[in-house]
């Protein structure tokens, strides 16, 4: 009777997947990770202290949106299993459940089915010069890599500082994983703020962060040029590097230049270049204290948090190819060009309308919650702008007002980081998305702009 049970609502969850679109399953596989997370790590036995229900789910949900925002102490209020959730579920959270997935069919039968392709493809925005196959086998043995290479030195950096052992090993794996996932989880209650000064651990933090934001096409694209597969980088990769470096630059020379709580640290450049990487990368560490930003530099982050890195890499973020597109269209229009280039490249109108849509819907979202949020919270305007662009981002960085959010204002966070992370355009279409019925009268009219 049960194998029977079992096997019936098996085959009608299966029938149920295929039935919806790719977004809707992307949603539902996130949010059915989230519910599972909020269960376990309501499970007392995890716990060091007790915990109420909304920061459960809190802390669920900024782990499988690697954001790090967090109502609650993760070391203080977790015990190890507890923290291993936590791990468990931003690692998850950072490469794709989908990717997973995935890697395990094409690891035992060797190939796709025709549905987990195009959840792939809705998941990740990959030029036409990168293979599914490929891309998916290079993100699991790169995740892989990368975090064991970066725990290796995360050990080897709180080692010198006398955290050795079982738990030195184990913050080390922690951060390692953290950094790479840009998810902002620390296990240390003032994030990397007593690290300021460790010039080591600040190079390792920026170049797991760094080497996840990029993102997955970067990589493989990089891959396909040294095997010799591809003779020339993809314009996507270029934009990307570029716009990177660009904007990294850009921000580190402001912040040095302008923040006085940054002049007055030990070593100022480091400073400044880390609090433009964490917000670019939306890693989410700090080693200052947000809340002292001055206005003009918090209302800059709040900018880099808001474009954030690559697309198909670990980062949130609007990304930099979004803006790049935004970009084109407005310098197009200024010159009176028909068609839309960049760097004398054209770009497709399918591309245009996706990044013009989510310009549109993000800046959208952003407003709509801030409004949201000024009537249930009593903060400073700039600091509920700032958890907002945080937490839609998936950046983790805060002025500290996280845990004293009411709890509206928790469960509006708390939907506003699984947006962040399912992607803006994927949520609107898993609410939305209709098919144009046959016969359907549509009238061609002009409109004045």
């Amino acid at each position: 009777m049960n194998k029977s049970f079992l096997g019936k609502f098996t085959y009608w969850y299966k029938k149920f997947q295929v039935s919806k679109t790719p977004q809707f399953n992307l949603v539902w596989g996130f949010f059915l990770y989230t519910f599972v997370g909020f269960l376990l790590l309501s499970v007392p036995l995890f716990h060091k202290t007790d915990i109420g229900f909304l920061d459960n789910l809190f802390t669920a949900a900024s782990a499988i949106s690697t954001t790090g925002l967090t109502t609650v102490g993760v070391f203080d209020s977790y015990n190890f299993f507890g923290q291993f959730i936590v791990l468990l579920l931003f690692q998850v959270g950072g490469i794709g459940y989908m990717t997973l997935t995935t890697y395990f069919l094409l690891f035992t039968t060797k190939r796709i089915t025709r549905w987990h392709n195009d959840i792939i493809g809705a998941a990740f925005t990959l030029p036409q010069t990168i293979k599914i196959n490929d891309f998916i086998k290079s993100v699991i043995v790169y995740t892989i890599v990368m975090e064991i290479l970066g725990a290796i030195a995360f050990y080897i950096a709180f080692a010198r500082t006398g955290l050795d052992g079982f738990e030195g090993i184990w913050f080390a794996v922690f951060h390692s994983v953290s950094a790479f996932c840009t998810a902002g989880f620390a296990l240390f209650d003032n994030g990397f703020e007593s690290f300021s000064d460790n010039i080591f651990i600040n190079i390792v933090v920026s170049v797991l962060a760094i080497a996840g934001s990029l993102g997955f096409i970067v990589i493989t694209d990089l891959w396909y040029r040294l095997t010799g597969k591809s003779k020339n980088l993809s314009f996507t990769t270029k934009i990307v590097v570029y716009g990177f470096i660009l904007l990294l630059t850009v921000g580190t020379a402001l912040i040095y230049a302008v923040e006085p709580i940054v002049q007055n640290t030990n070593a100022p450049l480091t400073t400044a270049f880390f609090q433009a990487m964490t917000a670019m990368t939306t890693v989410g560490f700090n080693t200052i204290a947000t809340g002292e930003l001055s206005l003009p530099i918090l209302l800059f982050v709040t900018f880099l948090m808001y474009i954030g890195a690559s697309p198909s890499g670990t980062a949130g973020g609007m990304k930099i190819t979004t803006l790049t597109a935004m970009i084109a269209v407005l310098k197009s229009r200024l010159l009176g060009q028909k068609r839309i280039t960049f760097l004398k490249r054209l770009i497709p109108f399918e591309r245009l309308y996706v990044a013009t849509s989510t310009f549109i819907l993000y800046t959208s979202i952003i407003f709509l919650f801030t409004f949201l949020l000024t009537f249930s919270e009593s903060f400073d305007f700039q600091d509920i702008l700032f958890e907002v662009a945080s937490a839609l981002g998936t950046v983790g960085l805060s002025r500290g007002i996280t845990g004293d959010l009411t709890d509206i204002g928790k469960f509006l966070v708390i939907v506003l980081m699984f947006i962040g992370r399912v992607g803006v355009l994927t949520f609107g279409f898993a609410l939305l998305e209709r098919k144009e019925e046959a016969g359907e009268v549509i009238i061609e009219d002009d409109l004045a702009v």
